[in-house]
């Protein structure tokens, strides 16, 4: 039986440069568990997506990540790309949405290049996940753990290395979210 997360809301943090189907696998398997998932962003309007760095779909935003309260959701995604969580570590809103998250004690997932947010966002120290591999000394330097696995979880905190380990990452997402009381 698939995991339910019916009545769950997920926000997705994205902007542009983020990997499309680090964005759309994880959404799809959220809307098909039942769950709402909105695109929260530092810009207006669309954003661009890619394909390793080509040009790939646009994406409409639902709600700015100044405007974004982590209490209107049960969890955060943060897809990668190279780009886009680095535009994202450098805007003060987005990086005070993803410390909300862990402040509240709700699931986060990060996939690929997204834990670099995590680091700006002063939350991985102590803790142990996985990225893509050129995050490793980034991570350490933040004090966390790294471990060259395809999902780790440590405490809410659900990561992934590549878009290779999507169905493990969003086996292990919808879980944790599925673990949260409305």
């Amino acid at each position: 039986m698939a995991t339910s997360i019916k009545g769950k809301r997920v926000a997705f943090l994205a902007t542009d440069g983020v990997e499309e189907v680090e964005y759309t696998q994880p959404r799809k398997a959220v809307e098909e568990a039942g769950g709402q998932a909105e695109l929260v962003s530092i810009k207006n309007g669309r954003i661009q997506a890619v394909n390793h760095m080509d040009k790939a779909s646009t994406y409409q935003v639902d709600k700015l990540a100044k405007d974004a309260d982590a209490d209107q959701y049960d969890a955060l995604v943060l897809p990668g790309g190279v780009a886009n969580p680095d535009f994202l570590r450098t805007d003060p809103d987005a990086v005070r949405f993803v410390r909300d998250f862990f402040t509240a004690g709700k699931p986060v997932a990060a996939i690929c290049h997204g834990p670099w947010t995590l680091v700006e966002a002063g939350v991985v120290d102590g803790r142990t996940l996985t990225s893509w591999p050129s995050l490793r000394t980034d991570l350490a330097n933040a004090g966390a753990t790294w471990v060259d696995e395809q999902v780790y979880v440590d405490g809410g905190l659900v990561t992934s290395r590549k878009p290779d380990d999507l169905p493990a990452f969003c086996e292990k997402l919808l879980e944790e979210i599925a673990a949260v009381r409305v």
